[in-house]
């Protein structure tokens, strides 16, 4: 077995001792996913050796390549709570790979250390309510302005995920050069956060989805993470990994509601058969099937992709933007004949694929919705090859 294969199993085997009670118990018995929570997983993780795909050994991870994160996030998708305990969920797994990459040796020591080793939790403010920066990052309205001391960002943001208890925020601000990124400490007293919004997600993500305040927020030279007015730029070196490991985990979950479905549908009998006796019930189970195999598949080509030429390539934001397309909808439609499979009880959270599927919702939007996916990956084949 080798060194991937038998982490894959640890993992598995973590997840269904350590993380499905849990899950069991923020879904049907109302206990909060917070910093406790987390904390308490991710030290249960490291005990078992399955803490930090995403992160350098010498952070406490596991330095795996993306075709090992692959399998082994699968695996820890299995259960809502899997990838928080492993410490590869939103917007953690994105930041710690932008500020591996991007930031300084000072950067990485005061930001990068602390988040990979599971020691705080983080967040990005991109996201602005209209008529601010959506799904079109040009739409920039946040601003920077310089200073002899540094700089001052004023704006408003929302959806900025992680937000309530991060111990630091990577702001997107318009400069006179252009969007750049800022390294902002949550203790600055011009950062604000606000409301935790109502989202249809709430199980898996402490710090919830917050609107977010910079008021005459100062900070120095030192914030500036990468270069001034390349903002957007570098933020592509974060994007494609982490539309990837939202697939990874996501596929994870797809998986468990299968093997949750066909547990119901065999021990369960409706007009004198088993479910999984009908025609109309096999053929669900098929299709499936036929979409897990396709998403795994296609998350591990990309993968592939992703280590041979890098996660900012042009390859790699092509083939991310496809796998995420598909593999988000895909999900989607595991999901929702799961929760028919299961009939009446699908809708209850007694059984786990009602929170499942609503969770999964998000999916489609996160990252980049499938329509704008859509729209980019029919330019560039249009374009032509480069």
């Amino acid at each position: 077995m080798s060194a991937v294969a038998e982490l894959v199993e640890r993992t598995r085997a973590f997840v269904t001792e350590h993380v499905y009670p849990v899950e069991r118990e923020v879904v049907a018995g109302g206990r909060v996913t917070d910093d406790a929570l987390r904390l308490d997983l991710q030290k249960k993780a490291k005990e078992a050796g399955v803490f930090g795909p995403l992160s350098d050994p010498r952070y406490g991870g596991l330095g795996l390549d993306t075709r090992g994160q692959a399998q082994v996030l699968e695996a820890a998708g299995a259960s809502l709570l899997g990838p928080l305990a492993v410490n590869a969920w939103a917007p953690d797994d994105g930041n710690i790979h932008l500020l591996a990459h991007v930031a300084n040796s000072e950067q990485q020591e005061r930001y990068l250390a602390p988040l990979a080793s599971g020691e705080v939790r983080s967040a990005i403010a991109l996201t602005e309510p209209a008529p601010g920066a959506g799904s079109d990052p040009r739409m920039l309205r946040t601003n920077a302005q310089e200073t002899d001391d540094g700089w001052v960002i004023n704006g408003a943001k929302h959806f900025t995920t992680g937000a309530n208890g991060a111990a630091f925020t990577i702001c997107v601000a318009m400069t006179s050069d252009g969007p750049t990124m800022f390294l902002v400490d949550q203790d600055n007293p011009g950062l604000r956060v606000g409301r935790r919004m109502p989202t249809l997600d709430h199980t898996s993500a402490p710090g919830g989805h917050c609107e977010v305040e910079f008021i005459d927020c100062e900070v120095p030279d030192s914030a500036v993470l990468g270069e001034v007015g390349r903002g957007l730029e570098l933020a592509q070196v974060r994007l494609a990994p982490s539309r990837l490991v939202f697939c990874m985990n996501w596929l994870g979950l797809a998986v468990r509601a299968q093997q949750l479905t066909v547990e119901h549908i065999t021990g369960r009998s409706a007009f004198g058969v088993p479910i999984a006796e009908h025609g109309i019930a096999q053929g669900l189970v098929a299709d499936n099937e036929i979409d897990i195999a396709a998403a795994r598949a296609l998350v591990r080509s990309v993968a592939e992709t992703v280590d041979v030429h890098g996660p900012a390539s042009p390859q790699a934001r092509h083939e991310t933007s496809v796998a995420k397309t598909f593999v988000s909808e895909a999900v989607w439609r595991v999901l929702d004949r799961a929760v028919q499979l299961h009939g009446g009880l699908g809708v209850c959270e007694d059984h786990l694929v009602a929170r499942f599927l609503v969770e999964a919702r998000a999916f489609r939007i996160y990252e980049g919705p499938s329509e704008v996916l859509r729209w980019s990956i029919a330019r560039r084949v249009l374009r032509g090859p480069r």
